[in-house]
């Protein structure tokens, strides 16, 4: 039922309504008798309505705007004051015919009319009785009809009338209790309505039905079938009403709960203004702006105006909000397709190289020679280097080396015992706290997407129930995969192709074996006595007096006495130790300099010895040859190369064989090897085969606490047991290193530079190699092998040859 046909409610008449009247009170049984009983004119003028139907009882305004209708409104208001009204068949026509008008209508008496401020006339009617048209009269100055009445049955006797008039009061209450646009007032009207064709008429009008329909309803003779039809509708309005309620009820609750969050938002945004803060809607227009000025591809800019989207729609209080900031954080704070520019000076990269760092020559060579091919080429994809050597030698800080020398950015990540693939490829942005992974994290701090990239301590990488991240490092690592990185947070691929990743180790043994396939091994060896001299004298010194606040002038270490602290205080392939010891002697100085002390400005070895105390890690120096079965035999270690003695006597006993000093499988078995090749061959040595049966030999290397393993003392047992056998000399000054077989054969060892450096530190003259170790001896720089004699050999007669003397020991025992 519309609202506006309900405003009428108090505008129903009686006959003698007083056109002064401010109330119109609603028809009574008496009144619908009266109207029933006049008699209708023969005559009247028609006034037709666009989109309304005015049912007999209903009193309606109706506002005239036609010239026509205007006329005939006021001269009805000051005649008889009774029109007929009929509804149009359709409302669009200006000037409707008698074609254009339905012939049942309903006779109309004129209660008030009012005169507009535009110019209309809104003129008040009641309905009367129900006529139809017969004849049209005249169609000017309006449209005049004779008319007959309509014969309405009414159905008093009926059992069923009642009830079905008692539905539509109740249904009707019902319906403006439900609608929000009809006011609770109707209701009175509803209940005070005693006429039952009124009541009938009255519900019939106030409804929203098309004029079509309420047509319908007036046309129907019977008065119980038109309270059916009426009945009918007003359940279809009364269904329809219901389910827009509950649609309404439901959106009501979303939107208090929107409103609610609405308020508190504005709330939080003002409170952060007047902090100074800056708003959400400020952060999101930010992030807009900032990615204007990316270079993004098409697919990259899609996503994130995509994931922008989602951060608008998202509610700022919930958890996942700070997330998806911090994940289109990234996309504007990573290096997209922004490369820093090379400097192809290749002296100047050189100089740069050799300002930083003694020796290193490979790796130098391998850095300008890139640079070379990328001077020519200018795209290609970076190397990707391992540097492998022991602690201290300069691994790590080559990498700012190299990156100044390209002109490149610097990052470096340690990767000692990473456990977590996660922090390789990130998280999944779905978990709280959640991040990218840390070569990404990397590229963002350095701000391009080529810098030179340390991935310190490779070696070291473990792995646990998190998963393994070496194996995360080989999609890293590989140039035919890491042009699309795939890292869990960022959710796209990432080139890194452009990036040159300088790894570091100090074993290639703990490397699995996929990755160190994809990386390019640089062996950085340990440095000479005299490369640390050099070092100690050009760089570290330097260093240490300007850290603590010195003058060249304050202190100087001439090179003998550098060479007195390598030798005596430090055990090591690269210059950790070396430098911390030249800091205690800068420190030693600094204190007489505050304290306005005399000292001596040029170090002394008396002054060493002051102040690093007695030398604690001289190095193993050759022994004499004066004792039988004692040869000197040269070892790799962690720390660069050394020499070891190995030791051997014999006693009585039934020839069995003891091996002692912390020897690991393989070097026992070298041991047995030596000693089953001395039984067989025993005639080529003048050996009686009965000391085999009537001697125990025990062999041992010394420092026990030391474990030691490996094939590459195997010449050197054989050497010492012909000896201790023969009791002959070795030679003087000679070291020997290599692996032996059953046949007599000489086999090629590894650690050859260490080994050689280790005994030109010990003072040995010659030194017995295989023969298919000269190549590595030709990699060494001559300066190095200054003052050795080296003897490549292929089979034990050889060495033997070589080493055993004809002179027999000191205190020779007969056997």
């Amino acid at each position: 039922m519309s609202k506006s046909k309900f405003t009428m409610l108090d505008s129903l008449s009686l006959q003698d309504f007083d056109e002064n009247s401010e109330l119109i009170p609603l028809m009574t049984s008496e009144d619908e008798e009266a109207i029933k009983n006049e008699s209708l004119p023969e005559s009247l003028p028609i006034l037709s309505l666009r989109n309304t139907v005015l049912f007999p009882g209903v009193v309606i305004p109706i506002t005239a705007g036609r010239d026509k209708s205007i006329q005939l409104i006021k001269d009805a208001n000051s005649g008889s004051k009774t029109i007929g009204v009929v509804s149009q068949k359709d409302e669009t026509v200006e000037d409707p015919s008698i074609d254009d008008i339905h012939t049942i209508g309903t006779v109309a008496r004129i209660l008030k009319v009012l005169k507009m401020p535009d110019g209309n006339t809104t003129v008040i009617i009641q309905g009367k009785k129900r006529f139809k048209i017969s004849k049209i009269v005249s169609e000017n100055p309006y449209m005049t009809a004779n008319i007959e009445s309509v014969l309405e049955i009414n159905p008093n006797d009926n059992a069923e009338f009642p009830a079905i008039l008692e539905s539509i009061k109740d249904l009707a209450l019902q319906i403006i209790k439900q609608s929000p646009t009809i006011p609770s007032e109707a209701s009175f009207a509803i209940k005070n309505i005693e006429s039952n064709s009124f009541l009938i008429n009255f519900v019939s009008s106030n409804m929203n039905l098309p004029v079509v329909e309420k047509q319908k309803l007036l046309e129907i003779h019977d008065l119980k079938e038109r309270a059916l039809l009426t009945l009918k509708h007003m359940n279809v309005e009364f269904q329809r009403l219901e389910l827009k309620n509950d649609i309404q009820s439901k959106v009501q609750n979303d939107m208090s709960q929107q409103q609610r969050e609405y308020f508190l938002q504005q709330q939080i945004k003002t409170i952060q203004e007047e902090l100074g803060g800056v708003s959400y809607e400020e952060e999101i227009e930010a992030m807009k702006s900032r990615a204007t000025s990316k270079k993004w591809d098409e697919k990259v800019k899609n996503h994130f105006n995509k994931e922008i989207g989602k951060l608008q729609r998202m509610n700022p209080q919930v958890a996942e909000y700070s997330i998806q900031r911090n994940y289109l954080d990234l996309f504007l704070d990573l290096p997209w397709d922004y490369f820093s520019k090379d400097i192809f000076d290749l002296k100047r990269a050189q100089k740069i190289l050799d300002r930083d760092h003694f020796g290193l020559d490979e790796v130098k060579r391998r850095i300008i020679e890139y640079l070379a091919v990328l001077k020519l080429r200018n795209d290609m994809k970076s190397p990707i280097l391992c540097l492998y050597g022991p602690p201290g030698v300069g691994k790590t800080s080559l990498g700012k080396s190299i990156a100044e020398a390209l002109g490149r950015e610097y990052v470096r990540i340690s990767l000692g015992g990473l456990r977590d693939e996660a922090e390789i490829r990130g998280h999944r942005k779905t978990y709280i706290g959640a991040m990218p992974g840390r070569i990404l994290q990397s590229l963002k701090k350095a701000g391009t997407s080529n810098p030179v990239f340390v991935l310190d301590e490779i070696d070291k990488l473990s792995s646990s129930s998190q998963g393994d991240p070496s194996s995360a490092m080989l999609e890293v690592l590989d140039p035919e995969q890491n042009s699309e990185f795939y890292d869990n947070f960022l959710e796209m691929g990432y080139d890194l192709s452009k990036v040159m990743f300088v790894a570091t180790s100090n074993s290639l043994t703990s490397i699995q074996p996929a990755l160190l396939d994809r990386m390019e091994i640089i062996n950085v060896t340990g440095y000479t006595t005299e490369e640390k001299v050099q070092i100690g004298k050009k760089y570290l010194l330097p260093k240490q007096i300007k850290e603590h606040g010195m003058k060249p002038v304050d202190l100087k270490i001439a090179q003998p006495q550098l060479e007195k602290i390598v030798e005596g205080y430090t055990r090591e392939s690269g210059v950790r130790g070396l430098e911390k010891q030249i800091a205690k002697m800068v420190r030693f100085a600094a204190k007489n300099i505050a304290m306005e002390n005399k000292y001596d400005v040029k170090v002394t070895n008396e002054a060493i010895i002051d102040v690093l105390g007695s030398p604690k890690l001289e190095r193993n120096k050759y022994e004499n040859n004066d004792v039988a079965g004692v040869v000197t035999g040269l070892a790799w270690t962690r720390v660069g190369g050394d020499i070891l003695f190995i030791e051997s006597i014999l006693s009585k006993g039934k020839g069995n064989l003891n091996i002692t000093g912390n020897l690991g499988k393989v070097m026992k078995e070298s041991a047995t090897i030596a000693m089953e090749y001395i039984k067989s061959n025993a005639d080529l040595y003048d050996i009686d085969v009965s000391v085999f049966e009537n001697y125990n030999v025990h062999i041992h290397v010394p420092e026990g606490a030391t474990p030691k393993d490996g094939p590459s003392a195997g010449i050197t047992m054989l050497t010492s047991l012909v000896s201790l056998f023969t009791q002959k000399k070795i030679k003087k000054s000679l070291a020997m290193t290599g692996e032996i077989t059953l046949r007599g054969k000489v086999l090629p060892v590894g650690g050859i530079k260490e080994k050689i450096l280790a005994a030109k530190r010990a003072k040995i003259k010659e030194i017995i190699l295989s023969k298919e170790n000269k190549s590595d001896i030709d990699e060494i720089n001559c300066s190095y092998l200054k003052g050795l004699k080296f003897h490549f050999v292929t089979e034990m007669s050889e060495v033997i040859d070589l080493a055993i003397t004809d002179q027999k020991v000191k205190y020779a025992k007969s056997l």
